[in-house]
């Protein structure tokens, strides 16, 4: 309870005074809690806005995941939904973000920001099972060398905060623009992940090596 009381009165001060507070002692004298209170939930302002961000990403993750036709989805439907649902979710809280990305390091796809730290691991474990479906149905090769694989959730993370950038200064009417954007961007990413002729080329030359004569 005390933990969605301070984010809660958190996203009011910055909707309200348009930066952080003062200090922790001021925030909790407000909120008429103990500073051990906050202690016990948060070690910073910025620990909370990272349990936010991660807030978004978790209702996200629900909201898409109750539509009746998200199981029978593809990988590649499951991405777009995913990040579709996460742009109005966005919507619902643009001028707390727009506040929040004010603080971050740019570019955001470049920097580490300790704000998006929760979210950032929450959605490793989320995109890390949809590479994991997607070898399985085929919709993602596996390259022969296990490095480029490994870095497929780095993908999909760079993206995600290339979406966010867009987003952040997209001025067309309801953010369509956005849209046009995930739909292109994710299209292309899972073009170039799947089955491609030079992996064709790759499996020739590697079976002309195996049968070569010694």
């Amino acid at each position: 309870m005390t933990n969605d009381k301070i984010k809660h009165a958190y996203i009011e001060h910055i909707l309200d005074k348009g930066t952080q507070p003062e200090s922790i002692y001021a925030f909790c004298k407000k909120l008429k809690i103990k500073e051990s209170a906050f202690y016990e939930e948060y070690t910073s302002f910025p620990q909370i806005e990272s349990q936010i961000w991660k807030d978004f990403f978790l209702d996200t993750i629900t909201s898409a995941q109750n539509e009746e036709v998200y199981a029978a989805y593809t990988v590649r439907e499951k991405v777009l939904a995913f990040f579709y649902t996460w742009v109005e979710v966005l919507k619902q809280n643009r001028s707390f973000i727009l506040k929040s990305y004010e603080s971050f390091q740019k570019p955001v796809y470049v920097k580490r920001n300790i704000q998006l730290t929760d979210f950032k691991i929450a959605f490793h474990d989320y995109i890390n099972e949809l590479v994991l479906e997607a070898r399985e149905t085929k919709e993602i090769e596996q390259r022969p060398i296990p490095q480029i694989t490994q870095r497929y959730p780095d993908l999909f993370w760079a993206k995600t905060l290339f979406i966010l950038d867009f987003w952040i200064n997209d001025t067309s009417k309801t953010f369509e623009k956005t849209d046009t954007m995930i739909e292109k961007s994710v299209n292309t990413a899972f073009d170039l992940l799947g089955r491609s002729p030079l992996d064709s080329l790759f499996d020739l030359g590697k079976f002309l090596f195996q049968n070569r004569k010694v």
